[in-house]
């Protein structure tokens, strides 16, 4: 108990501090990248980062209340997107003083935006079989080869790019990791319209394009760790157990945000914050939605729907204690090995359940979906229903999340090889050179 006090008091007095620093630093008249410029090189943007890499080195949760407390002030909070989420947190862990004070800095203050260039249409689920090559030439490396499902990658500055760097190791051990510049001649981004109506993924065509050699992160050949600490921080952010309040900028100089007023993002002040220390209190999420929805419409007394949305608050909840109960663990000294992979898999089950009990909150209205903004408004005005579109947009969504990120297949077997030492399928792609292995087709 004297430690979950002294814990609960170490984050009131570090939210003190935010607020006194939101009150001397917030300025609506700043441009976005003026305001972010503060928030980042302040380690407010990224609190979860070392101290010395841009961050304050606070845990998960309290990084959820930073952002939360951000936006109750009114303020507008850090850049959105795949740099904060993977690549700052991978270079933090991997990458040398130089890259951290120039890459990491640039994701922090929003002036770059990044993607994820890892999955190849030849290698998915099987990712050390990427057949994408990087070739030496001088200071420079030469890349070509294909990616797929690179998402925001239309907007992105920067691609944290893994390709194959020798032919003559096991297909794990010849694999590096790259930054590479997403603005070059040689790349090549496509977009991919879902059934949503959106492209957030794309395929990206790489064409002798060209990375300097102090772009390659942790080192020749040992991109595969590099890689999977990447891939740990997305099924712990992808994962249930968290979620925070705040305003959706994209960063970067594609989206054409950097240079408008910030006043103009700026969240309500004065919206209450979420999850502060010994509160007890959580964000929003969707068994709140949706509950509402069904309040709203009577459904809630149909007993199949409230005994539906008593699971997914059930679900919801253990994903936040599990994640509470990893925090405490490692701030014990100790983890709790797979609760990445565990919250992964459970973010599938949520959104899943999302999608079958909304429709069912919504009825025939949920066969009704609308792909453009003028289409949308005219479905509101008709159906009286605001809400429709977060029920059919998330019932299209829904089947994504069991794919991205690591299917739940291979969730699954990483908690049974890794976690509790069930023997591996027979193979032996871990010695044989990659260029002696069987390829596909």
């Amino acid at each position: 108990m004297t430690d979950t006090l002294a814990e609960a008091t170490d984050t009131d007095d570090l939210l003190n501090e935010l607020r006194s620093w939101l009150s001397e630093s917030w300025d609506p008249d700043l441009t976005v990248a003026e305001w972010w410029e503060r928030l980042g090189t302040s380690g407010w943007a990224a609190p979860t980062l070392p101290a010395g890499s841009y961050g304050r080195g606070v845990a998960r949760s309290v990084g959820v209340q930073v952002t939360n407390e951000i936006a109750a002030f009114g303020a507008v909070g850090a850049p959105y997107g795949l740099g904060l989420l993977l690549a700052a947190p991978t270079i933090a862990d991997h990458g040398d003083r130089e890259q951290i004070d120039t890459l990491v800095r640039d994701i922090v203050t929003g002036q770059a935006a990044w993607c994820q260039l890892f999955s190849e249409p030849g290698a998915g689920s099987d990712l050390a079989g990427l057949t994408t090559r990087a070739e030496r030439d001088g200071d420079e490396w030469i890349v070509n080869g294909q990616k797929v499902w690179t998402s925001l990658g239309q907007t992105a500055d920067y691609g944290m790019l893994i390709a194959r760097t020798s032919t003559e190791a096991p297909k794990h051990q010849g694999i590096s990791y790259f930054a590479i510049d997403m603005h070059q001649p040689g790349v090549e981004v496509r977009p991919l319209r879902e059934m949503t109506g959106h492209a957030m993924f794309n395929e990206t065509f790489l064409t002798d394009a060209r990375v300097p050699d102090r772009l390659l992160i942790g080192g020749l050949n040992k991109g595969w760790a590099v890689a999977n600490t990447t891939l740990g921080y997305e099924r712990a952010g992808l994962g249930t157990g968290g979620g925070s309040r705040g305003t959706i900028i994209m960063p970067g100089t594609v989206a054409g945000n950097l240079g408008k007023r910030v006043g103009d993002f700026a969240p309500t002040p004065g919206d209450k914050p979420t999850a502060r220390a010994g509160s007890g209190a959580r964000p929003t999420r969707r068994d709140d939605l949706l509950t509402g929805l069904a309040r709203g419409n009577g459904s809630n007394t149909d007993p199949l729907i409230r005994q539906a949305l008593v699971r997914l608050y059930t679900l919801n909840e253990l994903g936040r204690l599990n994640a509470e109960r990893l925090k405490a663990t490692r701030s014990a000294g100790g983890d709790i090995p797979g609760m990445a992979n565990i919250a992964k898999l459970s973010m599938s089950a949520v959104m899943r359940l999302t999608r079958d009990l909304g429709l069912r909150i919504v009825g025939a209205q949920g066969m009704l979906h609308a792909y453009d903004a003028a289409d949308q408004a005219t479905l509101n005005e008709a159906t009286g229903n605001p809400f429709l579109p977060g029920v059919t947009g998330s019932a299209l969504y829904a089947q994504a999340p069991s794919i991205y990120g690591g299917t739940d297949q291979i969730q699954r077997n990483i908690i049974g090889e890794r976690v509790l030492g069930l023997p591996k399928e027979p193979g032996n792609d871990k010695d044989v050179p990659f260029s002696q292995l069987l390829k596909n087709g």
